[in-house]
């Protein structure tokens, strides 16, 4: 039997690796909830004269939504809520409810107090009563974590400088979360470090829904392949607490010890199109920064491999680099620190316009792969700019956070969108959106190269055919001159 040609080989790895990856996400769906660490957890919710009825109906479902994603028990996670404004209400103790069904039951039923932001003040009585023996707290081990998460939407009337580090000493680990016009400052004194992992804002209690994921996952402590909570590309294989990647038959483990190939590097025109508008806000400009350059480190940035590009816009359009300009990541990465925010407003329909009337230094033949950022609704119509720009060539990749509308990022994605849309509701997440997002480019097998392939295992065989005959009748004239010779 003819062996199969590599390209047929190919198609059956990328079957293989698909499988793979449906058995995961299945195993993950399995596994439900992940299990979380034993926790001590008080929430400090802000409910003063600011927060409207209805918004803080919406704090209620986030508090609702986050208990649901926890391991609720008395030895495991333990739940209080502490409701503040000119006064302090313990709504819920640490000893109260045992069950989620009862916790959800408790908080769907805290009023708001609708006076003063006095939220010091709630902060010491978290740490006198709420985290009290007498209130069901555990005493702090390894083991065993106190975590206090505080909701606030506005500027505290006394000092919660002193009294968060004190709750801090005790070993209460704070997270700060910010509503709308939050003295940021304030959230800062109060959090635990590091900030960039402790302090949250979102614009209005209508998102504020979607922090819910990022607090579920950091309770979280599960087989993390069976969560999907890895970056393998293929192949998760467990270990305590963590992982290593693996890949199926076929393909190689590359050196970022995540991705796989089953074809070598090809050169690839990478440019990324960025969101620089002014909901983005400075501080989270730059963690976009380190994202893009998360992405650079997976690639095999070269004169005769990966080239990158970076356009920013915001109500106009700036190419920051055409492709051509840098040749190493070391060169690449430091431009992409050098960015300057633009602010304004969101045109990204311009900006894929953009990319479709200017060659930004792309080189002839080679793949083109486009990777767009945004975190708001364009202002402009995106809907033929997004189909121009795949017609003129361009693989996209659609990457959207926080108020970014997702029917938008589906619509810039290429074919399948499951696989080129991605969505995180918060700026410090977008790590692994970086993880997930693999660029893999390989060269379309040449058909006419195929068939030259079996024409060419054709004329081999037929000249061992051949060969074969003309040995056998070698072995049949040497047998005869042998007889003659006895």
């Amino acid at each position: 039997m003819m062996p199969a040609p590599p390209f047929f080989l190919l198609l059956l790895g990328l079957v293989g690796a698909h499988a793979a990856v449906d058995l995961r996400m299945a195993a993950a769906m399995a596994a439900g909830l992940c299990k979380t660490r034993p926790t001590d957890l008080v929430f400090i919710i802000d409910s003063s004269r600011s927060v409207r009825p209805s918004e803080f109906e919406q704090v209620k479902v986030f508090l609702a939504k986050v208990i649901e994603g926890l391991d609720v028990g008395p030895n495991a996670t333990r739940v209080g809520v502490v409701n503040y404004a000119s006064r302090v209400k313990n709504e819920v103790s640490l000893k109260t409810h045992r069950t989620k069904a009862g916790l959800v039951k408790a908080v769907t039923k805290i009023e708001p107090l609708s006076t003063g932001t006095m939220t010091g003040l709630a902060i010491q009585f978290a740490l006198n009563v709420a985290f009290s023996d007498g209130e069901g707290a555990r005493v702090k081990s390894r083991d065993i974590s106190k975590v206090a998460i505080i909701v606030t939407d506005g500027r505290p009337q006394d000092n919660v400088k002193e009294v968060a580090q004190r709750a801090r000493d005790a070993g209460i680990e704070i997270f700060a979360i910010g509503v709308g016009r939050v003295d940021m400052s304030t959230l800062k004194q109060m959090a635990s470090d590091p900030l960039d992992d402790h302090v949250d804002y979102v614009e209005s209690y209508s998102v504020i829904e979607k922090l819910t994921k990022k607090f579920q996952e950091a309770f979280c402590v599960s087989d993390l392949c069976a969560t999907g909570d890895h970056d393998c590309e293929q192949v998760c294989i467990s270990s305590p607490g963590s992982y290593k990647c693996a890949c199926k038959d076929g393909f190689t483990l590359m050196d970022d010890g995540r991705s796989c190939s089953a074809c070598s590097n090809s050169a690839t025109d990478v440019v990324f199109l960025i969101d620089g508008s002014k909901s983005v806000r400075p501080e989270n400009f730059e963690l976009v920064k380190k994202w893009i350059n998360q992405i650079v480190d997976k690639l095999d940035v070269s004169d005769s491999k990966a080239h990158v590009g970076l356009v920013q816009y915001s109500s106009s359009v700036k190419l920051e680099f055409p492709l051509d300009r840098y040749k190493n990541k070391k060169d690449l990465k430091d431009a992409v620190k050098k960015m300057a925010y633009m602010e304004r407003g969101t045109m990204t329909g311009q900006a894929l316009n953009f990319m479709t009337e200017n060659s930004l230094g792309a080189r002839p033949g080679v793949t083109k792969v486009g990777i767009v950022f945004t975190d708001g609704r364009s202002q402009d119509y995106i809907g033929d700019a997004a189909k121009r720009v795949k017609e003129n060539g361009f693989k996209m990749y659609a990457v959207g956070v926080g108020n970014a509308v997702e029917d938008e990022l589906k619509e810039i994605a290429s074919e399948p969108t499951g696989e080129h849309y991605f969505y995180t509701a918060d700026f410090k997440t977008m790590s692994q959106i970086a993880k997930k997002l693999q660029i893999n480019i390989c060269q379309e097998e040449d058909p006419c190269e195929c068939d030259s392939l079996v024409k060419f295992q054709k004329k081999v065989e037929d000249a061992l055919q051949a060969l074969t005959k003309k040995l056998e009748s070698m072995s049949k004239r040497i047998a005869l001159l042998e007889n003659k010779i006895v």
